[in-house]
């Protein structure tokens, strides 16, 4: 984990970008979308979480 922020804080930054990924979504923004799932995926793996899977923009 980065030594940047603490366990607390990415934690809130994951919670706001799964917000951010569904607000995307509604607005069918697919870039967007993809910007916040690649994000999502950058914070699990940082808390050591298993990562989140995108099919319909093709991550995995």
């Amino acid at each position: 984990m980065s030594e940047k922020y603490t366990k607390g804080q990415t934690w809130g930054a994951l919670k706001k970008a799964w917000k951010g990924y569904k607000i995307a979504k509604a607005q069918k923004d697919v870039e967007r979308m993809k910007e916040f799932a690649n994000k999502i995926r950058t914070l699990q793996e940082e808390l050591g979480l298993e990562k989140a899977k995108f099919p319909d923009l093709g991550i995995s």
